[in-house]
């Protein structure tokens, strides 16, 4: 089965809008076994959209179309479709029901111009939106089965995944072979080293496909594995895993997927510990990472942003002839607000950064890239430097905080 993406609107063709819903897409897809083909962006032109609906209808087993279920002018994805498929559009009345009930809910007046979203093509089949005012619909284009969604993410993932995978999951079949996709996720080397470490691996793997992707600051190890037993298939994705291991050492902090934070939110709360944060040169990108994790509160206890000296001083007790003496990008500095940030919050673990991530502001002994990061622990308080030359910076920003994750990771 061959399925494609396509995703519609101005502001993605333009740019002015990322395609986050693409990528989501293609990930789900492929994790269901199926090969994803194209992925194809199309304006708001009812003739360019029409047209690319049948070419795609013409050799996609299955489709996914995002965008264009609103009530504006410039939301023609329904018509489109009609187009294509060679059909009328027609109310569907569970559809208007329920965008009555979803203004109702929210206690906003619906517009005339909302009865839009539930005109479909006839013969269409209506997938509910449980949370929005835009239902989607599934019909037949050619040979292929186009699953319209909206292009508001929350709304489209949630109806992809309690409405289309189901669907899709009928066409499959029980006799289609189960694909499985591994990520392993690391951090220290990049892609090209990653892959010099890794030679060997296809001759040792000839059934595994090996892929790289570059998540910055961060490199993803992917297998894919196509067969018929779900437990061969574990079985010689644990034995790839082991043997990148071998190869890649403790650079390799994920074997779930797991982001750098999520990984070090789970080993603080195995321990029963907490977190606080001083954060100068990466100005709170780390304690963002750390709270974007779920249920971060339990054991993150606080973070202080601190570019001023006196308030290095002041909030953490940094000493001043420290400063006078060795600067703030400095480990005596970096060494003094860790633990600055620990024994003032309470903390069992503490981070703090201080550095230059330019573009300017470096001398030839401190040059931009240069940050001191400390980790302060029970046991005492570990300093290191690190000189990263990238051309911007926030790229310098998320090395910084990165390589400061994996210091307490490494520490934990």
């Amino acid at each position: 089965m061959i399925a494609e993406i396509l995703s519609t609107g101005d502001e993605i063709r333009t740019g002015s809008l990322v395609d986050t819903n693409c990528a989501f897409l293609a990930q789900e897809i492929e994790g269901m076994g199926i090969r994803v083909g194209r992925h194809t962006t199309v304006g708001d032109d009812l003739d360019e959209l029409s047209a690319t609906l049948q070419e795609i209808g013409a050799r996609a087993d299955v489709a996914v179309v995002t965008g264009g279920l609103g009530p504006t002018s410039d939301d023609i994805t329904a018509e489109a479709a009609a187009r294509a498929a060679g059909v009328a559009l027609a109310i569907d009345p569970e559809a208007l029901r329920q965008i009555e009930a979803f203004f109702k809910r929210i206690d906003r007046p619906m517009t005339d111009i909302n009865r839009k979203q539930a005109m479909f093509p006839e013969q269409a089949v209506r997938i509910d939106n449980p949370i929005g005012s835009a239902p989607g619909f599934h019909l037949i284009i050619g040979k292929c089965r186009f699953f319209c969604l909206p292009g508001v993410p929350v709304e489209m993932k949630r109806m992809f995944r309690e409405s289309v995978c189901p669907e899709i999951g009928r066409m499959l079949g029980a006799d289609h072979p189960i694909r499985m996709i591994t990520t392993l996720s690391s951090f220290g080397y990049g892609e090209s080293m990653a892959a010099e470490k890794l030679k060997g691996f296809e001759q040792e793997f000839p059934d595994i496909r090996l892929g790289y992707r570059a998540k910055f600051p961060e490199v993803q190890i992917k297998f894919y594995l196509q067969g018929d037993d779900p437990e061969a298939l574990e079985n010689r994705s644990r034995l790839a895993a082991e043997w990148v291991r071998q190869r890649l050492g403790n650079r390799i902090f994920s074997e779930n997927g797991e982001s750098m934070a999520q990984v070090i939110g789970r080993l603080l709360l195995e321990k029963g510990a907490t977190l606080a944060i001083a954060e100068s040169c990466t100005a709170g990108l780390i304690s963002h990472w750390i709270t974007d994790v779920a249920g971060s509160s339990r054991y993150f206890l606080s973070a202080v942003v601190v570019y001023a000296n006196e308030e290095k001083i002041r909030l953490l007790g940094v000493k001043p002839e420290t400063l006078a003496r060795h600067g703030a990008v400095s480990e005596a500095v970096v060494t003094e607000m860790a633990e600055g940030a620990r024994t003032r919050s309470g903390a069992t673990y503490a981070l703090a950064t201080s550095g230059i991530a330019g573009p300017d502001g470096g001398t030839a002994e401190k040059p931009v890239g240069l940050v001191w990061i400390g980790v302060s622990t029970p046991g005492g308080t570990l300093a290191r430097s690190f000189q990263f030359r990238y051309g911007n910076r926030e790229a310098n920003k998320q090395m910084f905080a990165m390589s400061a994750l994996e210091m307490l990771r490494r520490s934990l």
